[in-house]
């Protein structure tokens, strides 16, 4: 039994393991991917992830770019971690697939209704997309089993004190995906930052001596170089993975059912997510907050599926069916 999913993505090097991962996975069925404006400009984003599709073979799955900017305000990119290209590093020049001939809202619309069972969605950038999904076409909720985004944290941020990247970029989507009433599950910067590429990861990516493998080295070597730059940490967290990691696997992510807010306001805390951890504001949980993570587990689940997207090559035909209508 497969869970159907659709990732919606800002690549970004975290963003091109969490593909790798979902394509690796026999436990997912990875309907589509979709992009968002975020850690780079949406031209940017949408060719680093027809890049790493390219990469793993799978050019089949179809893409579509969203939103260029958030719904508020103007967007700010991260080019100062993930570099000019957002996925600075390895050369991934070659071909890629077009992009499907639709917006990502529509995409997602079309795949969702296309699918007998209820699909979840992936969000590993600014929630930008997803809010404009639940927005415009309210009659795809009850075909949402979840949306599981990486996002916003329990205790300090990493763009503001308090704000996340993901979050404070579009603050006003992800509120309203957050008071849409869908299951949804947050994945913080207070559990990814356990998820560190050290060195000896790194070295075992190398150590595959395939393609894929000695791409997701690159990928973390840059990330590694930029983090030091930026945050002073000896090793950079991989965020965007966990959140895959909770759908195929959830016993992964230990979550805690809780209330949470977006900080749409505040001088200094706009964009922070405000979870009540311990229940002072009588309001009802509308989140499963993660708090735990086997690491141990995570980097054996996230090995596994680059191992695989290995072994199936990159020999695969880049030619792409229509998007269903």
């Amino acid at each position: 039994m497969t869970t159907p999913v659709i990732i919606d993505c800002d690549p970004g090097h975290d963003d091109a393991l969490a593909l790798l991962l979902a394509l690796g996975s026999p436990g997912l069925d990875l309907l589509g991917v979709t992009t968002v404006a975020g850690n780079q400009t949406l031209e940017k984003t949408t060719r680093n992830a027809q890049r790493i599709l390219a990469l793993a073979g799978a050019g089949t799955i179809p893409v579509a770019a969203g939103a260029g900017r958030p719904l508020v305000g103007a967007l700010t990119v991260a080019a100062d971690i993930h570099g000019e290209s957002g996925l600075d590093g390895p050369d991934l020049d070659g071909p890629v697939a077009e992009v499907a001939g639709v917006h990502a809202v529509e995409l997602m619309r079309r795949l969702i209704r296309a699918r007998d069972e209820p699909v979840t969605l992936i969000a590993t950038g600014p929630l930008t997309n997803v809010a404009l999904l639940l927005s415009l076409h309210p009659e795809v909720l009850p075909r949402i089993a979840e949306v599981v985004f990486m996002g916003g944290s329990t205790e300090r941020g990493n763009t503001t004190p308090y704000g996340e990247f993901n979050i404070v970029t579009d603050p006003e989507a992800a509120d309203i995906v957050l008071r849409s009433g869908l299951r949804t599950t947050m994945i913080g910067l207070n559990v990814t930052h356990q998820a560190l590429a050290t060195d000896e990861i790194i070295a075992e990516f190398r150590a595959m001596d395939t393609r894929v493998g000695s791409v997701c080295a690159e990928l973390m070597t840059f990330f590694a170089d930029a983090y030091r730059r930026n945050f002073g940490f000896g090793h950079p967290p991989v965020h965007d993975p966990v959140a895959v990691a909770r759908v195929i696997d959830p016993a992964i992510v230990r979550t805690e059912k809780v209330a949470v807010a977006v900080e749409l306001a505040g001088t200094y805390t706009r964009g922070a997510t405000v979870a009540d951890l311990h229940r002072r504001t009588g309001r009802e949980p509308n989140a499963d907050v993660a708090v735990g993570l086997d690491v141990e587990s995570f980097w054996r689940l996230l090995m596994a599926a680059v191992r695989n997207v290995s072994t199936a090559g990159t020999a695969g035909s880049v030619s792409r069916p229509s998007a269903p209508a």
